[in-house]
C-alpha cells in the first residue's frame, strides 16, 4: 500500500493554480490575474509518446491525459491512483512490486525475470520495469495514460499501455517564480513541497523542485515484529535548459528519491480480522533508494527536420522484509535486497509537422543488470539455518535493442494513414547460485527472443468537432528464466504477443464546452505468461506460457465538460474476458500428479482454466469528478471538489479459488476537496477515500494488502 497522503503539487484544486502548473513548461508563469481566469472551455490534450507534439483529439490513440493540475485537483501522487481516473487501469500494490494492468494486459506474475506489460517513462526514459515503483509525483507538466499496445514507439514493455510522466521544465526568460507548499493531516502527517525556477541570463535556466513526507503507520501490528514505523520520503529534482542558438537545446534532469515505507504488513486472504490489525512477528522493512539522470538533446536542422537524443542513467537499490505466513504463529519470513542499474540511448530523427507527408524514425538501446547480492535473498522457515532457508544470489543481466518507424499520409477528404513498425531483440542472463534447503544448485542459462510489432491506422477528420479512427496495433514482451528447483536447467518462458483491433470516435460540442471520446477494441492475446505448478512435479512452482489464445474486448468512454464555474468530468470501461484453454496445477496445492497444460488430463489437482475471466481485469471501471467555483466579491474564490472512482471485483490468480482469497472485491474511493483563494495563498481542506472503505488493494503470495484508510487534513501553498 503506498502513499495516500503524499503532498499535492500545488495541492489546491482550484483552476487558478491549475492554469498556473499547465503554463510551466513552455512559457513564463501566469500573473495573478491571468491564473484567477476562469475557462470557458475545455483544454487542448496534447500527447507526446508519438515523439512529436500532437492534439489526442485527431490522434488515433485511446488514452486520458492530465496537467499537473488535473493531477492537483484528483488528488492524484502516485501511479496507484492512476487506477481511479483513466478506463481499463488497474493497479494492484502489494509492496514494492506492483501489478499494473490495463484491459486486463500488463503485469500478472510477481519476479523480477517477467517484464511489466505497462511501462512508465519518465522525462523521455522508461524507467526501471518492476521495481520502484512508488516514486512519487510532484512539480509534475503532464501525464499520458495510453491505453492498448504501444508496440512502433514503447516496444517491449507496453503490451497493455504506457504512462509518460513529464516534469516541468526550467523557463528560459521567466522570472523568479514558483511555490511552496505544506500540509498537516492524520496519522501525524507532515509534508512540504515546492519547486523555483531560475532564470540564468537568456539563454539559462535552471529549476529545483522537492518534495518531503512523514507519517505514522496505518497499522496496528502485535507480536514481535519491528519496522513498521510508517512513512519517511524526501525526493528532489534538479532540471538545467540550455538554448544557445534557436536550432539547438539540451535539457537536462536529475532526481534523487529516498522513501522508506517503513513496511507493508500483511495477513492471510481470509483471515477474519480488520486489514489494519495486523498479527507479526517478522520484521518489517521496505526501503527505495535510487537516482535518475536524464539528458535530451534536440537539435533542428535547416529543412526543418529534428535529431533528437535521449540518453538515461538510472540506479537504485530496493530493501523488502516481510512476514510471508502473515501472523505470529509461523516461522515463514522473507528478505531481500536488490540492485538494478539501466543505461539507455534513443535517437530520434523527426519531420516537420506542416506537410502532406511526416515520419519519424529511431534507435534504441538498453542495458539493465539486476545483482542480488549474497545473503540478501533469504526465505526461511524458520530462518538461520541452511537446511530451513532459500537463499539466492547472482546477477540478471539484461539487454534490448529496437529500430522503429512511424510514416503518415494525408490523403483525400481529411483521411489520414499512419504505418509504424518496431523491430526489438531482447536477451536476459541468469547467473544465479541458490541454496535450496540445503541443496546447492547454479545456474549460467541465457534465453534471446525477437519480434516485430506496429500499427496501421486510417484516421478521418470529419469537420472541425469530429474525428473518427481505426487501427490494428500489436505489442510483444519478452519471455526470461525460471529459477531452478533441482531438475536441472529448468526451460525458459516465451513471449507474449498481444493484437488489438479498435475503433474509435472523438468529438468537440457546445463551442468547445464539451469534449467526448468513445472506443470499442478486441484483443487476440497470445502466450500469456504465468506462474503455475511444475508440469511434472506440480509442487513447485514454474512460470510458462498459456498455449491458447485469451480473448479480451471491451468498449470505453471519456467525457469532459466546462459549464461556467462548473468542470466535470468522467470515465466509463466495460471488458470482457476469456482465458484460452489450459490445463494447469494450482502451485498452493500440494501434488504429485503429471499436468499437461495442453491436455491435461483433467483432474481434482489439474484444473481446465479455458474461458475465465482474465487475471486482474474487472469488467467495469468508472470514475467521475465535478467540481464548483465560487467567486467572492473581494476577487477570492472558493472551490469544492469530489472526486469518485469504481473499480468492479476482479481474480489475482486463474484458478478463482475464492476459499483461498483470490477474488478480489470491489474499490469504491471518494475524495474530496474544499479550497480558498486569497490572491497567492491557497487554503485546502482534503479528505481522501471519503467512506473509509478498508479494501483490499492486492493478493500475492496468500496475502492480502489494504488500500489507504481515510486521511484527511490541511494544505497550505503560496505561489511567487
Amino acid at each position: 500500500m503506498k502513499i495516500q497522503a503524499l503532498l499535492l503539487s500545488a495541492s489546491v484544486m482550484t483552476l487558478g493554480w491549475c492554469g498556473v502548473a499547465a503554463a510551466q513548461t513552455t512559457t513564463a508563469e501566469p500573473s495573478r490575474a491571468e491564473s484567477s481566469k476562469e475557462p470557458t472551455t475545455v483544454g487542448e490534450l496534447i500527447i507526446t509518446s508519438e515523439r512529436r507534439s500532437e492534439n489526442l483529439m485527431t490522434t488515433p490513440i485511446s488514452g486520458t491525459v492530465m496537467s499537473g493540475g488535473d493531477l492537483e485537483k484528483k488528488g492524484i501522487t502516485n501511479v496507484d491512483q492512476l487506477q481511479f481516473v483513466s478506463p481499463g487501469a488497474v493497479v494492484n500494490n502489494f509492496g514494492q512490486g506492483i501489478d499494473f494492468n490495463i484491459r486486463g494486459i500488463g503485469k500478472a506474475e510477481h519476479n523480477s525475470q517477467t517484464l511489466t506489460g505497462v511501462i512508465t517513462y519518465r522525462d523521455g526514459v522508461a524507467t526501471f520495469p518492476g521495481y520502484f515503483t512508488a516514486e512519487p509525483y510532484y512539480d509534475i507538466a503532464t501525464v499520458e495514460i495510453l491505453r492498448g499496445p504501444q508496440g512502433t514507439f514503447v516496444g517491449e514493455n507496453a503490451t497493455g499501455g504506457a504512462v509518460f510522466v513529464t516534469s516541468n521544465n526550467p523557463i528560459i526568460g521567466g522570472n523568479y517564480s514558483g511555490y511552496i507548499a505544506g500540509q498537516l493531516g492524520t496519522y501525524n502527517d507532515v509534508a512540504v513541497q515546492g519547486a523555483v525556477n531560475l532564470p540564468i541570463s537568456d539563454t539559462l535556466a535552471a529549476r529545483i523542485s522537492f518534495n518531503g513526507e512523514k507519517r505514522d503507520s496505518f497499522y496496528d501490528v502485535t507480536g514481535p515484529a519491528t519496522g513498521n514505523e510508517g512513512l519517511k520520503m524526501g525526493s528532489v529534482r534538479l532540471g538545467v535548459m540550455w538554448t544557445p542558438t534557436e536550432s539547438l537545446t539540451v535539457n537536462f534532469k536529475t532526481d534523487y528519491n529516498n522513501l522508506n515505507f517503513g513496511g507493508y504488513p500483511s495477513d492471510p486472504v481470509n483471515s477474519p480480522n480488520d486489514l489494519f490489525d495486523i498479527t507479526a512477528n517478522a520484521n518489517q522493512m521496505a526501503v527505495d533508494k535510487f537516482v535518475r539522470s536524464v539528458l535530451r538533446i534536440d537539435y533542428v536542422f535547416a529543412n526543418g527536420v529534428t535529431l533528437r537524443s535521449v540518453s538515461g542513467y538510472q540506479d537504485g537499490n530496493t530493501s523488502y522484509a516481510a512476514d510471508l505466513d502473515g501472523t505470529s504463529t509461523g516461522n515463514l519470513t522473507f528478505r531481500d535486497s536488490v540492485d538494478e542499474r539501466i543505461y539507455s540511448q534513443e535517437l530520434n530523427l523527426i519531420s516537420p509537422n506542416d506537410g502532406p507527408f511526416s515520419w519519424v524514425v529511431g534507435a534504441y538501446f538498453q542495458s539493465d543488470k539486476l545483482t542480488f547480492p549474497p545473503g540478501e535473498f533469504i526465505i526461511g522457515v524458520p530462518p538461520g539455518s541452511a537446511a530451513t532457508e532459500y537463499n539466492l544470489w547472482g546477477t540478471n543481466p539484461k539487454q534490448n535493442s529496437a529500430i522503429f518507424g512511424q510514416l503518415a499520409f494525408d490523403l483525400p477528404k481529411g483521411f489520414e494513414l499512419q504505418v509504424g513498425a518496431r523491430y526489438s531483440d531482447s536477451r536476459t542472463t541468469n547467473h544465479v547460485s541458490v541454496i535450496q534447503y540445503g541443496t546447492p544448485i547454479t545456474q549460467e542459462q541465457s534465453a534471446k527472443s525477437n519480434n516485430v510489432s506496429g500499427k496501421v491506422s486510417l484516421g478521418w477528420t470529419v469537420n472541425d468537432h469530429n474525428y473518427l479512427y481505426a487501427f490494428v496495433a500489436t505489442g510483444y514482451k519478452p519471455g526470461g528464466l525460471n529459477v531452478p528447483v533441482g531438475f536441472g536447467p529448468p526451460a525458459p518462458f516465451g513471449p507474449e504477443k498481444v493484437t488489438n483491433y479498435e475503433m474509435g470516435w472523438k468529438a468537440g460540442w457546445l463551442g468547445g464546452r464539451l469534449r467526448t471520446q468513445i472506443n470499442a477494441y478486441y484483443n487476440d492475446y497470445e502466450d500469456f505468461q504465468v506462474i503455475i505448478g511444475y508440469p511434472l512435479l506440480p509442487i513447485f512452482g514454474f512460470e510458462l506460457n498459456n498455449p491458447n489464445t485469451t480473448k479480451i474486448y471491451g468498449v470505453e468512454a471519456q467525457v469532459e465538460a466546462v459549464f461556467g464555474s462548473l468542470s466535470i468530468d468522467a470515465g466509463l470501461g466495460w471488458m470482457h474476458s476469456s482465458l484460452g484453454e489450459f490445463y494447469a496445477t494450482d502451485p498452493r496445492a500440494a501434488t504429485f500428479t503429471v499436468c499437461d497444460p495442453k491436455t491435461g488430463p483433467s483432474s481434482v489437482s489439474c484444473i481446465n482454466v479455458g474461458g475465465r475471466d482474465q487475471t486482474y481485469a474487472p469488467e467495469l471501471t468508472f470514475n467521475i469528478g465535478a467540481q464548483y467555483r465560487f467567486n467572492l466579491a473581494n476577487g477570492d474564490t472558493i472551490t469544492p471538489r469530489l472526486n469518485y472512482g469504481y473499480i468492479a471485483p476482479q481474480w489475482a490468480t486463474l484458478f478463482q479459488n475464492t476459499a483461498r482469497g483470490d477474488r478480489v472485491e470491489d474499490r469504491n474511493v471518494f475524495n474530496g476537496q474544499l479550497a480558498w483563494t486569497h490572491g497567492d495563498l491557497v487554503t485546502t481542506l482534503y479528505a481522501t477515500n471519503l467512506t473509509d472503505q478498508h479494501y483490499v488493494a492486492a493478493i500475492n503470495s496468500g496475502l492480502r494488502f489494504a488500500g489507504p484508510p481515510r486521511q484527511f487534513g490541511l494544505r497550505l501553498m503560496k505561489v511567487f
